[in-house]
């Protein structure tokens, strides 16, 4: 079994009315939020919506995203979350999702990423965690500090899905009425209560199915109902298969 996370509640909340401010923020430069990293080993990804923020790499040349007759091309591109895109590669590509950032620019579906935007983006996915922090940063003029109680929810639902982190722990944690403290996840988060349980259950799955895991056995371990329930969730969120993506796992470990 995982150890179970705590979520503390001892610091003190103010809550003004009809607002949801929180008294006490993570320092810039602190994130509970994990940034997972997605091998692409196929030439073109069918219509799907990023959950959050992604950078795309190409492994070979210029990547194209495209969304209602528009696209953007570059060697790596900055997605904004939530548009309904499909994808353009040549020999494949790697994503890095970076949870809990607001898209910083004005474009509506992507804009590439130059200069040491790119190599930090390129280190990033190459598992560079110091390249992934500092892009983090720079990329996050537009984001609001996170509030602390919200940060120990944040950590609690990424470290063990099976926790289930229930609305009730959140009103408590929070000090609020539940519509309230619901509306301040997401205002903090930029995804809602039940987004974000299943955006962590997915990242767990797919860490363990990068450690080898059985597909199976991964759903299990992120609180999935069975394999056929992550295979559909992976594919709406990625835009391809479990199988695909083990194959590009293995892909990468080649060359």
């Amino acid at each position: 079994m995982h150890p179970t996370p705590a979520i503390s509640c001892g610091l003190r909340i103010c809550v003004k009315p009809r607002s949801c401010r929180l008294r006490g923020t993570m320092p810039f430069g602190e994130t509970p939020f994990t940034s997972t990293i997605l091998p692409i080993p196929v030439t073109r990804l069918g219509a799907h919506p990023n959950v959050v923020m992604a950078v795309l790499a190409g492994r070979d040349g210029p990547i194209t995203v495209e969304h209602a007759g528009g696209s953007v091309t570059g060697d790596v591109l900055l997605v904004r979350p939530g548009i309904v895109h499909s994808v353009r590669l040549g020999r494949g590509a790697d994503v890095v999702y970076l949870n809990g950032l607001t898209f910083p620019f004005d474009a509506p579906l992507a804009v590439a990423l130059k200069g040491n935007f790119e190599l930090l983006a390129r280190r990033s996915i190459g598992g560079d965690s110091c390249a992934t922090e500092e892009l983090r940063e720079r990329l996050a003029f537009a984001t609001d500090p996170l509030p602390a109680k919200v940060a120990e929810i944040v950590r609690a639902m990424q470290a063990d899905p099976m926790r289930r982190v229930s609305q009730h722990e959140l009103v408590r944690c929070l000090d609020m009425e539940r519509t309230r403290a619901l509306r301040c996840f997401k205002a903090a988060t930029g995804l809602t209560f039940r987004r974000f349980k299943l955006w962590s259950a997915l990242q767990h799955a797919a860490l363990r199915m990068a450690e080898r895991e059985l597909v199976r056995t991964a759903a299990m371990d992120s609180g999935f109902a069975d394999t056929a329930h992550l295979s559909r969730v992976f594919s709406s969120m990625f835009g391809l298969s479990p199988s695909v993506a083990i194959a590009g796992l293995d892909e990468r470990e080649r060359e």
